[in-house]
């Protein structure tokens, strides 16, 4: 949790933002976006979602908080997408929730939830639009640099 002293003299307001993340370790975007909202100074709550996968009625909310179809948020790579034929054009928003229900590894990630709002953050720096300023520069897993030592986005 964000936590930031506001005002003067020890006198102040202590402001908080709650970030969860639904995680997969394994993933370097999902881990260079949970370094980014930790370079923000944010401890989010994190939710390795292969071992505890969001309630049906929970990603059916995530979904419609980011204005996304299912399809939308349906991981292909290293799923079994294919095998489930769920590439078919005519599959509902149900059908593939379903699959993701019963897969949860074709749920795509890092989904992150903050005041600001509900993201699929693929790439990783779409965290940054979700969070406070980030308190210095961060360098993705591969090299790139994100944000520089005055804490601008690059």
């Amino acid at each position: 949790m964000l936590r930031a002293a506001v005002g003067g003299q020890g006198f102040g307001v202590l402001l908080a933002m709650d970030v969860i993340i639904y995680h997969n370790p394994d993933c370097g975007t999902s881990r260079n976006t949970l370094g980014m909202i930790r370079n923000a100074g944010v401890e989010p709550h994190v939710i390795e979602y292969l071992k505890t996968p969001p309630a049906r009625p929970l990603l059916e909310q995530l979904i419609e908080r980011m204005g996304v179809t299912a399809r939308s948020v349906l991981r292909e790579k290293g799923t079994p997408f294919n095998d489930l034929g769920l590439a078919d054009p005519s599959l509902t928003d149900d059908q593939l929730l379903d699959a993701m229900m019963a897969h949860p590894i074709l749920i795509n990630r890092p989904i992150v939830v903050t005041p600001k709002g509900v993201r699929l953050c693929r790439p990783s720096e779409v965290v940054i639009e979700l969070l406070p300023a980030q308190r210095g520069k961060f360098v993705k897993e591969d090299g790139e640099r994100v944000v520089d030592r005055r804490s601008r986005a690059t």
